[in-house]
């Protein structure tokens, strides 16, 4: 079916696609040529990021941390998944004072790179392993499936590799201008209630895509997400593209196509193409959509070179037209629009699977866990008959297969890793970002914060019945990795003055975000109200004091987002 141009994708009338006067370049190889605008771009112009696994190997691993390359060291490791972390002892108020060089620890973070959260047991224990031999027994689940390590040292990195990739594993392109890690359904191909299985379409982006040079200079980072799950468990609506399940009503199960999705300091939700198209289809709409940003996409100016910003200024329809003619060479099928999601979509507890075994989701708290913890879940799960766990979106993890009988055993290993099927309602929707810890963007700690946080809105708040969630975001910068303008308390970090006039590490407060969810139709970017900031030590109070009055106010049902919109700000302080 052809699309008809004059209407959006939801069907209101749409502007004519016409391209926007140009005042002066704004670096898009399809247009203004190659000739490099920016730092970045030459160094990428200069040699492609992917080439410097061999000087690591062959020269930075021998000789050490000072022997590498600055353009290698702050710009392509990241094509390998190496950020340098911040130098302990430098409080928040300095970050923007100093260089990078001068937050730089000697230590990488090392980001391994799980496509689909998609792990066996096996190779969770060799994660496991590796952290406790390289990088101080730590290890963060991230909002991405991924699982960062701290403290490697660049003379271990080749090591690191061989034992990784000798079971499948790999960190290529887990950082860097570059298609980042494909999030996918938690319980993709075993979910009972499950639309479409995406596995296939993840296995084929990744197989074909990852690692090809040609798509290994995009202008800034690329985000995918594919789910076949009702529940739309893939955080789609900020990601640079997604495909979400939907059943055609003349093509039967595939996936709805929304691109330019994305938020940092400024916030984008995804935009539907009104496309459908098969699991056989996904691969190359994918690899069109990558395509279209590398070649279109901005590079001068680093803040504006994401997908999102070429979305917002062409519209779903201009990006569609030059999607079909230029990239695909066909028109995609019209198709319906993904129906409002059903259940949580984070997975935690105990929930059959279409075989009759049981799948369980284990909450830790914000992510932090370790390479002790890891290895110790892979018994578990093995002796629960397991032999497969996945990572989610929401920093936790699932183990798949279980026996029904061996289900009650699981569960209580994992309590004794301080993982939980049942965890208190804060507990299960608090994430945060790295933070101070290891961030050299960060202003405030996070993980400590939020952790203490949430042991204390467990105790001062055990009397009370949630029966909708408030979900609690930390981030320790602006750039909001822990998603703070889509969760219904989100907290930005920053330094806030005190009563006594002292600054402290703070945040300021957003609150209202979400996105769609089985409690909340429509996704929408939070509030903020004017002055409205917390100390860190006084977060749990504040937090506190807006859910009680919150449950005291609210109208019959009405969800916390609904109710920060509508309030005064005056109740929300």
């Amino acid at each position: 079916m052809t699309p008809d141009p004059s209407l959006t994708t939801s069907g209101a009338p749409a502007a004519p696609p016409a391209r926007p006067a140009r005042t002066r370049s704004n670096g898009q190889w399809a247009v203004d040529g190659r000739a490099p605008l920016n730092h970045n771009e030459e160094v990428k112009a200069a040699g492609p990021g992917l080439d410097v696994r061999e000087r690591i190997e062959r020269v930075y691993a021998r000789e050490g941390f000072s022997s590498i390359d600055p353009d290698d060291l702050n710009g392509r490791f990241r094509w390998w998944g190496l950020y340098t972390q911040r130098r302990p002892g430098i409080d928040g108020g300095r970050t923007a004072q100093l260089s990078n060089e001068e937050l730089s620890d000697e230590f990488f973070m090392l980001r391994v790179r799980i496509d689909g959260g998609a792990l066996t047991t096996q190779q969770l224990r060799v994660v496991g392993e590796l952290s406790t031999r390289f990088g101080r027994d730590s290890a963060d689940i991230t909002d991405r499936q991924n699982v960062q390590l701290h403290w490697v040292r660049v003379e271990d990195v080749p090591q690191v590799w061989r034992e990784l990739e000798a079971v499948g594993l790999r960190t290529t392109e887990a950082c860097g201008d570059t298609p980042r890690v494909v999030l996918g359904s938690p319980v993709a191909g075993i979910a009972r209630e499950e639309v479409v299985d995406p596995t296939p379409v993840v296995a084929e982006i990744v197989g074909r895509f990852v690692g090809d040079p040609e798509l290994a200079n995009l202008p800034r980072k690329f985000k995918t997400a594919v789910t076949g799950h009702p529940s739309q468990d893939v955080v789609h609506e900020i990601n640079d593209v997604s495909f979400v399940g939907v059943v055609h009503p003349e093509l039967g199960p595939g996936f709805d196509v929304w691109v330019g999705g994305g938020l940092s300091t400024s916030a984008h939700l995804a935009q539907r193409l009104g496309a459908f198209v098969t699991a056989d289809e996904a691969p190359d709409v994918w690899h069109g959509v990558v395509r279209v940003f590398r070649d279109h996409g901005y590079r001068r100016l680093r803040n504006k070179a994401r997908l999102k910003y070429l979305v917002a200024d062409w519209g779903a329809a201009r990006f569609r037209e030059v999607l079909e003619t230029e990239y695909l060479g066909r028109r995609l099928t019209d198709g319906p629009a993904p129906p409002p999601p059903r259940g949580p979509g984070d997975h935690v507890g105990v929930h059959e699977q279409k075989d009759g075994r049981r799948y369980v989701g284990l909450a830790p708290t914000v992510g932090r866990v370790s390479g002790t913890v890891l290895r110790a879940l892979a018994d578990a799960a093995e002796a629960a008959g397991s032999g497969r766990v996945r990572l989610t979106p929401h920093q936790k993890v699932v183990v798949l297969d279980v026996d029904p009988a061996r289900v009650d055993a699981l569960l209580a290993a994992a309590r004794e890793l301080g993982l939980t099927a049942a965890p208190s309602p804060f507990r299960r929707s608090t994430i945060a970002c790295t933070g101070i810890q290891f961030c050299k963007l960060a202003i405030v700690e996070t993980k400590a914060t939020a952790a203490d946080a949430v042991a204390e809105l467990e105790r001062r708040l055990a009397g009370i019945e949630l029966d909708t969630p408030i979900t609690l975001h930390v981030n320790g910068c602006p750039n909001s990795c822990a998603r703070i303008q889509t969760a219904d308390i989100g907290l930005k970090g920053q330094l806030v003055t005190g009563d006594d006039g002292v600054q402290v590490p703070g945040f300021q407060v957003h609150l209202g975000g979400g996105l769609a969810s089985a409690d909340r139709a429509e996704p929408g970017l939070g509030r903020t109200v004017r002055g409205l900031k917390v100390s860190a030590t006084g977060l749990a109070d504040y937090v506190e004091r807006v859910v009680r009055r919150y449950l005291d106010t609210r109208a019959d049902r009405e969800t916390f987002a609904a109710w920060a919109h509508r309030s005064d700000e005056e109740a929300l302080r």
